[in-house]
């Protein structure tokens, strides 16, 4: 660099002053705009804060708090839930430990989450000490998964084996076994809550994903048999409600097994969602696989990789990172779908809900504050999914040259 040379750098960042100066008052109708969004957004946050703090009857959620988390889980085997909650707060910490990011950021929110719910201002008799001691513990078991993350030499690998390792284990826990006094047989209609909910959410998810890749590159197929049959099954799923698909194996699919074969009726519920997902997540991922240029495929063509190869390690996570937000909106989509299943008799989150309100005649006005309750948790849950979507995508440069 010469002597004199002028040197252009990054421009200065505003201070909060002209901040507010340069988007809010810039003119006088922007300044107008400005303190009748101010008014409006007081008035409506006062008038809800009245009704929430003051007006509102929160009792139907407040004594029923173990119904919203298990359903009618029977009371002597709740320890096997507090197990499974305390498996998860570790392995979270773990996660989070040994990536840091996104995952540290949800471990700390959970470990947070737990330590507030622990201290919230509830009457003993419907939040008693044990149960408080029982949720601070679990903060514990985060911050001690997350020491054994970031000192233990635990490679990445193993962490998705372990998570898979502990979802059949819930299962496991959750049903028992029958004539076993460790671990009695716990039917599913008695799993509930937002438990199930976070069961049929996370089955439908995690096996829906495999199984719309492997629908979308069927589709995609210079096999004809494989093409059609794939074709067939895309458009009829997602040209039928999930609701008929519900009633379809819930109902209809007992009717064609053999007298000795019965299927239980939470794992019917999860094997349609799945079905219904798989559907609409292959024709996300066929959309990213259609993105890919032709250029790809041939570059790969003259490195000397197979078709196999090419299209696990250079066709297939190119599209998988273009369709990342459609991907993510599948699955905040089934999460919420999952309170379709109260149409088959199984007691989510929503059912509990109303069997809530219908429990005390007292309560038959109270449904605001209930479903305000649900709606809350559904928020926060999506809202986590959303986050760890914009997340992912800044981590992989979407959206950027």
């Amino acid at each position: 660099m010469s002597v004199g040379e002028t040197v252009i750098g990054p421009p200065a960042r505003p201070t909060p002053a002209q901040w507010v100066r340069k988007n809010l008052f810039s003119s006088p109708f922007n300044s107008a705009l400005t303190v009748i969004s101010v008014l409006v957004i007081v008035l409506a946050a006062r008038g809800i804060g009245r009704w929430v703090f003051v007006t509102a009857d929160w009792s139907p959620v407040v004594q029923s708090l173990r119904l919203f988390a298990v359903g009618p889980y029977p009371a002597e085997q709740l320890w096997r839930i507090w197990f499974i909650v305390y498996m998860v707060s570790f392995l979270m910490g773990v996660s989070g430990g040994r990536f840091g990011g996104t995952v540290r950021t949800f471990a700390v929110a959970l470990a947070v989450a737990f330590g507030v719910l622990a201290v919230l201002p509830i009457s003993p008799d419907y939040l008693p000490l044990d149960t408080r001691l029982r949720l601070l513990l679990n903060p514990v078991m985060a911050v001690a998964g997350y020491v054994v993350g970031r000192r233990a030499p635990i490679q990445a690998r193993w962490l998705p084996l372990a998570w898979l390792s502990s979802f059949a284990l819930t299962i496991v826990m959750l049903g028992g076994f029958r004539n076993v006094a460790l671990l009695p047989y716990v039917e599913s209609g008695k799993w509930g809550g937002l438990t199930l909910t976070f069961l049929l959410a996370l089955v439908g998810i995690v096996a829906s994903f495999p199984i719309g890749v492997l629908l979308a590159l069927g589709r995609q197929s210079n096999l004809p048999v494989v093409k059609a049959l794939c074709i067939v099954f895309i458009e009829v799923v997602r040209g039928v409600p999930l609701v008929t698909i519900l009633f379809m194996v819930s109902i209809i699919l007992p009717l064609f097994l053999p007298d000795n074969i019965r299927i239980d009726r939470v794992l019917r519920a999860m094997l349609g969602m799945t079905l219904f997902a798989a559907a609409y997540m292959a024709e996300n991922v066929r959309g990213g696989l259609q993105s890919i240029p032709r250029g790809q495929y041939e570059a790969a063509k003259a490195l000397g990789l197979t078709g196999f190869q090419t299209t696990l390690l250079i066709v297939l996570p190119q599209a998988l990172r273009v369709v990342i937000p459609a991907i993510v909106g599948q699955f905040i989509a089934l999460f919420m779908d999952t309170t379709l299943a109260i149409i088959v008799g199984l007691l989510e989150l929503l059912a509990v809900g109303r069997a809530v309100l219908n429990s005390n005649p007292a309560w038959l006005f109270r449904d605001m504050e209930v479903y305000l309750f649900i709606a809350l948790i559904f928020w926060i849950f999506t809202f986590s999914m959303s986050f760890a979507s914009r997340r992912v995508e800044a981590a992989v440069g979407l959206g950027k040259r």
